[in-house]
């Protein structure tokens, strides 16, 4: 098979496609947006935070969708088919996590919430716009875990989603993978963004952190910008059901961190 001519992150490489991202008005979420217009799509930028009118852009646009309701995820499928009439790329991003409390004392309200934006969220949005998908016979399905789907965290729910999230990958990519739609999901480590940025403000945060990285820095949201631009475009496609954990190699550094 030849290579293909057009590489990873050039303007081209998603030309004349589309892409939905949830969660996308900051942090990570911002930067796939980014990465995904600066290869060429017509990026909708789906968040709870938006403007409940849908804003046209000429790169795309902004929505509004709290996709842990079925009605309005159903509404955003039916805009993005009158507007494009095809999806290309999903990427679930979206996602909530709560402070920490110990799971004896976890509310049950919270953890129902958690699951129903995180992994059910996904699912639904996954339900409206899959079927533009196999109307083309191919498609790209970028769930974003998280490193809390491999270890324990002090937030008794998140991870318990995330690694549910993981399976409902495989199962993604198994039922639709012969119709030609990929679903892969992305696991961040610690990353640097203007939610976290006021906890590295506080004196040997940040390097006590760094230390225990092999790669001995905190990822940038355009990290996993990157990362979702190469699993979204034909530069994987081959890769179906896999978790690409994006961390600096710190999940990695359990035992070595031990003797740090």
């Amino acid at each position: 098979m030849e290579p293909s001519p057009t590489p990873t992150f050039d303007v081209h490489a998603l030309k004349g496609r589309v892409a939905v991202v949830t969660g996308a008005a900051g942090g990570l979420g911002l930067a796939i947006c980014e990465r995904l217009l600066a290869m060429g799509a017509q990026v909708a930028r789906v968040d709870v935070s938006h403007p409940a009118r849908a804003t046209p852009t000429a790169d795309g646009a902004l929505l509004r969708c709290d996709i842990a309701e079925p009605d309005e995820v159903q509404a955003l499928g039916q805009w993005v088919r009158s507007r494009w009439g095809r999806c290309d790329v999903l990427v679930n991003n979206a996602a909530m996590s709560a402070p920490a409390v110990p799971l004896e004392h976890f509310p049950m309200e919270v953890w129902d919430r958690m699951f129903h934006v995180n992994l059910r969220g996904a699912l639904l949005c996954a339900q409206a716009l899959v079927p533009l998908m196999l109307e083309r016979q191919a498609g790209s399905i970028v769930n974003v875990a998280s490193i809390a789907a491999h270890l324990a965290t002090q937030v008794g729910a998140y991870g318990p989603t995330k690694a549910a999230l993981l399976g409902l990958t495989h199962q993604m990519a198994v039922e639709w993978g012969p119709q030609g739609v990929r679903c892969n999901s992305l696991s961040p480590g610690m990353i640097r963004t203007p939610l976290s940025e006021a906890y590295y403000q506080e004196p040997g945060k940040l390097q006590a952190r760094e230390a225990k990285i092999p790669l001995r820095r905190i990822g940038q949201p355009m990290d996993i910008g990157d990362a979702v631009g190469f699993l979204a475009s034909d530069a994987s496609a081959y890769l179906n059901g896999q978790d690409l954990v994006v961390d600096g190699g710190f999940t990695k550094a359990s035992l070595a961190n031990l003797y740090g």
